[in-house]
């Protein structure tokens, strides 16, 4: 667990349930998963329930919320059915995401700036129920703003397209991504956003995320499960928190 002002790690366990389903059978189970990240150090847990549920189901949320002694953050796209189910359960945190069927993995952050009077009052009614509403938005200055003006109380900056151009080799645009990730940071606590980041996060790409001062909370899974394969999960979170640790020193 980290300690005060230490950045915070929160760990996806969505693709231990797409190794389930793969086979539909009852292992690995989601909630074992998250117990064992939590055992070793997870300071959250997040779980996207999507419309088409291609990983975590309906029963894995309700297990989560009854099992965990970290907070849970509901990973959902803003429609009716996914608020009912928020407001059922009453997470710690919704962090609203765009979701689009035919994709593999959520592509690009929330359209915030276009969909302002939709999603203001769509999360008025998550907040009064004391869930704490984050929007998952792109290093962008308009939806950064917008996200301020509806009353989110959280911003997470979408880091997929930096952590690609890093692995593509495009070292120059890979460091453009980064300058906008470190200015919308600045910009967002400005507006007192707190702000999280992820997304394709890894090894190699966490040091200057982890380095941006006003990141508190950085959200990790596919790498995390992926690499728990080869060395377990505990060691792997082990790792990372290592390398996040280091840059913020």
């Amino acid at each position: 667990m980290t300690q005060p002002g230490q950045l915070r790690l929160g760990v996806n366990i969505d693709h231990v349930a797409t190794v389930r389903n793969a086979r539909g059978s009852a292992y690995p189970d989601p909630l074992r998963a998250a117990l064992l990240a939590e055992q070793a150090g997870a300071d959250g847990i997040t779980a996207h329930l999507r419309e088409d549920r291609r990983h975590i189901g309906d029963a894995d949320i309700e297990a989560l919320i009854a099992g965990l002694s970290v907070p849970l953050n509901f990973e959902m796209a803003a429609t009716d059915e996914m608020q009912k189910i928020a407001l059922r359960h009453v997470p710690h945190a919704v962090c609203i995401v765009p979701e689009k069927r035919e994709e593999r993995t959520t592509e690009g952050g929330l359209e915030v700036a276009r969909e302002e009077n939709r999603l203001a009052h769509y999360i008025a009614p998550l907040r009064a129920a004391g869930c704490r509403v984050s929007l998952f938005i792109a290093a962008d200055i308009a939806q950064v703003e917008a996200a301020a003006r509806i009353g989110a109380q959280v911003v997470e900056l979408h880091t997929g397209a930096y952590c690609d151009l890093h692995h593509e080799g495009k070292f120059a645009e890979r460091d453009a991504e980064l300058a906008r990730l470190r200015e919308m940071s600045a910009l967002a606590h400005s507006l007192g956003l707190e702000v999280h980041a992820g997304h394709g996060l890894t090894f190699d790409t966490v040091k200057p995320v982890a380095a941006l001062p006003e990141v508190m909370e950085l959200n990790i899974g596919h790498f995390l499960i992926a690499e728990s394969i080869f060395i377990g999960l505990p060691a792997a979170l082990s790792e990372m928190r290592r390398l996040m640790d280091e840059a913020r020193a």
